[in-house]
């Protein structure tokens, strides 16, 4: 047999092949299948990525957009034009103290405006440099503030400096298009004890802020005399500087004169800019007394730093001018403003003209105050007036228009962004330490100030709402421009769109809405309703703001965002947000938290959205069903009451076995050291939390009472009331203490450098909220009525005299008081809603 040939195929004939080797039908169609398949998976594959790729389009657009919402500002027209605050439209509050971050000063309500203000400092004394310009807690003043004050045409503040005391007076004439006169007196007096007459020197300045140019006019070699200038707000102007007297229309006192002329890159380099100017080469030698050498303005020199590169400042230098005059105590100087459109002036605003405006002024505000509050006809002693008077004048003199741009960011944005630039009218909390605007301060202020001048108060609320964005976020801390940004540390600049701030600005609307039922006829309350229906588009999208972005893990139930999450450092994280910073809450935050004080927060202003909406004639059915549901006392009970505790309580992740311990820092036997972490104090957990009630016992426990949520009959109320009277729990002396002496957590520190804030010390706007549940409740039938009438005349006499008493012995209405001793504490002066003990002593709740 032979071998087995290989057949070979030439040409185009196809290929014998045998019936067996052929495909059969099933493999070509497995065949075709697969083929089929692979297809389909390619167009599957091709189709998801097209698909990825337009989602991942989408999802950048979207992220754009939404990274773009947080500084985009809501489409409904504004609540005030644009020009409320201009000359032509408000002449009488355009001028004004609207730097309450300066001892003393003025400027206008405009973004850039002129502003004016005084520097002083002792001379000959033992320490060198004692400027005084801001208003710095480190001065250590035995006091100063407003005496006299009443918001629009005058002010008397009183300020003590160790051995002498100045009093500054203002009083504003209008006239003209451009805001009209003003003249500042200013009288210093030594104190009984001072060894000799001091000697002072008085800075008196004018600083454009970019808006305006100003020229300097001499007399007699170096006295500055007066100051012209021009710019688009003010038109053509002149400052006078008349020359220091004995007293008024007495013989002129002698004095040195120095003054500077320079430019200045921004309000908040002014202080440095007069101290780097100070020279010690003038001599000062009165025709009876001793030569000597005082320290006085001279040529400013920008500092220059050697070896190092500095950044020149991009902003737009502005004129600064300031005159210096030195001269011994006693004496009086007056500062001179004249409009150069005030044609028709009848005389000068100086001398016996000024005595007789200002003391027209005071009988005014004092008829005023008498008619509004009634201190008298209620017994009150004329020192007790006195103080109540100072506490509203500082309410008042520190109302401040600010302008810039805030620092905001949403989970959205990487970085952080600069919102719209906008301006602010509002009152501050400290002129020392918070000399901005604070949201849910800011509805406590109004409480006070629309006793006195509901157009302020209506004022102040459109500029807030003014500054909403298009989700309804109002940035809860205003920090506008540089010279507010210069004083908050780094921390607390950015804004974050998810944080919230109790709405109490519903407070001060609740009461405009009383005032126009009680006092429809009267014309400064006829504004609010034209004002309220401006507001409402805005008022809706910031209660549905809070209503959607605050919620809890359950139905009705509400959570504050923004708590601190580095949770190792804090003995309990903060919860800044609810403004209650340090109160204990869950001690491990999470998303399962029920928040008390937020839940009846959002019960009181759905009540009060549902009145303003029909009084607008607006649907207000929704409103008024969530107000029901929420102010339902079975629902609260179901959420809140701890029956273990006989409390209302927040829920949450929470563990009461917490402290802070020493972390152990191992240092190798032979190494120095320095070279190593230094040991922090850390929070051990000696307990794993688990979901419950927490068992804090304080102001958050309290919430259902003091926004009046309970019903007059709830049982829930003997509690509450027994609580608030035990010494040994939230009574003292001088107010309720903040959180209860039986709390593992009371007055502990929360981080190594965090000393206790709102766990233990008495804070006056929360004893308001008390004294005005109880008025309440002490009025309403009910099997309580009686215990409450008289826990409200003993906590009302108990605030009114120890913040009196702190007054008188200090100087200062305080931030919040010692509730072991009453004495004042933290910031100084706090004459934001510490003030309300005015409404105390008037009983207007």
């Amino acid at each position: 047999m032979g071998r087995q040939r290989k057949r070979v195929v030439t040409g185009d004939a196809p290929p014998y092949s045998r019936r067996d080797e052929r495909p059969s039908a099933l493999n070509r169609k497995e065949k075709k299948k697969k083929t089929d398949f692979g297809k389909l998976f390619i167009n599957i594959s091709i189709g998801l990525c097209i698909f990825s790729l337009i989602w991942f389009f989408y999802a950048v657009y979207m992220r754009s957009s939404l990274s773009k919402r947080v500084v985009t500002l809501h489409p409904s027209p504004r609540v005030l034009d644009a020009n409320s605050t201009t000359a032509k439209v408000s002449s009488e509050r355009f001028w004004g103290s609207y730097r309450p971050q300066v001892y003393f000063g003025m400027k206008t309500r405009s973004p850039r405006s002129v502003v004016t203000g005084m520097m002083w400092m002792r001379q000959f004394s033992n320490s060198d440099m004692n400027l005084r310009h801001t208003c710095e807690q480190g001065d250590r003043l035995q006091g100063y503030g407003w005496l006299m004050h009443d918001g629009l045409t005058f002010g008397v503040q009183e300020i003590r400096d160790n051995d002498f005391t100045l009093t500054t007076e203002f009083v504003k004439r209008v006239g003209g298009d451009h805001g009209g006169d003003w003249t500042w007196r200013i009288t210093a007096k030594q104190h009984s004890s001072a060894p000799q007459p001091p000697v002072i020197s008085l800075m008196f300045y004018a600083a454009a802020d970019t808006q305006g140019s100003l020229q300097t006019h001499m007399e007699e070699k170096n006295r500055l005399a007066s100051i012209t200038g021009f710019s688009e707000e003010l038109g053509n102007f002149k400052i006078t500087f008349r020359k220091p007297v004995t007293g008024e229309l007495s013989s002129t006192k002698y004095a040195s004169y120095n003054y500077l002329q320079t430019l200045s890159p921004g309000l908040e380099k002014l202080t440095d800019i007069v101290k780097l100017s100070l020279n010690r080469r003038f001599v000062f030698s009165p025709p009876s007394g001793e030569k000597r050498h005082y320290i006085g303005v001279d040529t400013y020199k920008p500092p220059h730093h050697q070896n190092q590169q500095k950044a020149a400042d991009p902003r737009k230098e502005s004129d600064f001018v300031v005159h210096q005059v030195t001269v011994q105590t006693p004496f009086q100087i007056e500062v001179l403003f004249e409009s150069g459109s005030f044609y028709n002036r009848p005389n000068q605003l100086v001398g016996s003209i000024m005595t007789q405006e200002l003391e027209r002024r005071k009988a005014e505000f004092n008829a005023k105050f008498e008619k509004i509050f009634g201190l008298e006809s209620k017994g009150f002693s004329q020192t007790h007036i006195k103080f109540a008077k100072a506490a509203l004048s500082n309410m008042l003199g520190g109302m401040g228009y600010f302008y810039g741009e805030s620092v905001v960011q949403s989970v959205y944005n990487e970085y952080p962004l600069l919102y719209p630039g906008g301006t602010l009218f509002t009152a501050v909390p400290s002129r020392s330490f918070f000399p901005r605007g604070f949201l849910w301060d800011e509805g406590f202020h109004q409480l006070l100030l629309s006793k006195w001048d509901p157009q302020l108060t209506r004022e102040a609320i459109g500029h807030w709402f003014d500054l909403m964005n298009i989700e309804g976020w109002i940035p809860r801390e205003q920090i506008l421009g540089d010279e507010a940004r210069s004083k908050v540390p780094a921390e607390f600049i950015v804004q974050r769109n998810e944080n919230a701030n109790p709405p109490t600005l519903f407070l001060a609307l609740q009461e405009l809405i009383e005032q126009l039922s009680s006092k429809s006829d009267e014309a400064a309350t006829k504004p609010t309703l034209p004002f309220l229906r401006r507001l409402f588009p805005r008022l809706k999208t910031w209660f549905e703001w809070y209503n959607t972005t605050q919620t809890g893990p359950k139905p009705n139930s509400y959570r504050w965002r923004g708590r601190d999450k580095d949770t190792n450092l804090y003995l309990n994280p903060k919860t800044l947000t609810s403004g209650l910073d340090d109160y204990p809450r869950a001690s491990h935050p999470s998303a399962d938290e029920r928040h008390v004080d937020l839940h009846c927060w959002m019960a009181l202003s759905s009540g009060i959205m549902a009145s303003i909406a029909q009084l607008l004639g607006e649907p207000h059915q929704d409103y008024k069903v969530l107000h029901d549901v929420l102010r339902d006392n079975n629902l609260l009970n179901d959420l809140h009451w701890s029956e273990q505790h006989r409390a209302f309580s927040d829920y949450g992740n929470h563990t009461q076995n917490v402290s802070l311990q020493r972390e152990k820092v191992y240092v190798p036997p032979g190494q120095p050291r320095h070279q190593f972490p230094v040991a922090r104090l850390v929070r051990s957990v000696r307990r794993a939390p688990k979901l419950q009630y927490v068992n804090a016992l304080g102001y958050v426990s309290l919430f259902p009472f003091l926004l009046q949520i309970l019903q007059p009959d709830s049982p829930k109320l003997e509690h509450i009331l027994r609580d608030m009277r035990d010494p040994t729990k939230l009574w003292t002396p001088f107010g309720l203490r903040s959180l209860s002496k039986t709390d593992p957590l009371y007055m502990e520190r929360n981080t190594e450098h965090d000393p206790p804030y709102w766990r233990g010390p008495v804070w006056i706007n929360i004893n308001y909220l008390a004294v005005r549940a109880l008025y309440h409740y002490g009025n309403t039938e009910g099997p309580y009525q009686e215990k409450a009438a008289d826990l409200y005349k003993e906590l009302r006499t108990n605030i009114i005299n120890n913040v009196y008493a702190q007054f008188v012995e200090t100087g200062y209405i305080w931030e919040q008081y010692n509730d072991g001793t009453g004495r004042g504490q933290g910031s100084h002066p706090f004459t934001g809603w510490s003030s309300l003990t005015v409404l105390m002593m008037a009983e207007h709740y």
